[in-house]
């Protein structure tokens, strides 16, 4: 990572970055996230800089868990979801950190897991699209584009 690379995680962690902190231990601190999909949207990050999950030392994925456990807890408690949908990210941040986010039917994730399980459910759709015949035919027709 370049000298000139500033995590904005690391630097709410070294308290250098205003945040608006839920709830934190030694390993781990959850806080709001400030783009949000719903109202208390919170994200759970390690306080050591580690890109990806799996590369956090056993002390630091129990606690970062331990911590998305609690967090999502109190947000059902205040929020009353469907559910608290968990899933990790790290591409735009490179920094470990997990979203929970309260989730209820018809809102934006909603949708998105609806038309996800659905699309995970039509295997014969996607047995068709990788058949070596279609994709020899998608591959004609991206060749011949003029685009």
């Amino acid at each position: 990572m370049p000298d000139t690379y500033r995590c904005v995680f690391c630097e709410i962690v070294a308290h250098r970055a205003p945040a608006h902190v839920i709830d934190e231990d030694d390993l781990s601190l959850a806080l709001l996230d400030i783009q949000p999909f719903t109202e208390g949207h919170c994200l759970i990050i390690s306080k050591r800089h580690v890109p990806w999950w799996h590369e956090l030392t056993d002390d630091e994925i129990a606690s970062v868990f331990r911590m998305a456990k609690r967090v999502a807890r109190n947000l059902g408690s205040v929020f009353s979801p469907e559910f608290v949908c968990m899933y990790t990210r790290g591409r735009r941040i490179p920094h470990t950190h997990i979203f929970l986010v309260p989730t209820m039917k018809g809102d934006v994730l909603d949708g998105f897991f609806n038309a996800l399980e659905r699309f995970q459910e039509s295997p014969e759709t996607l047995a068709a699209i990788k058949h070596p015949q279609a994709l020899a035919a998608t591959a004609a027709k991206i060749r011949s584009s003029k685009g």
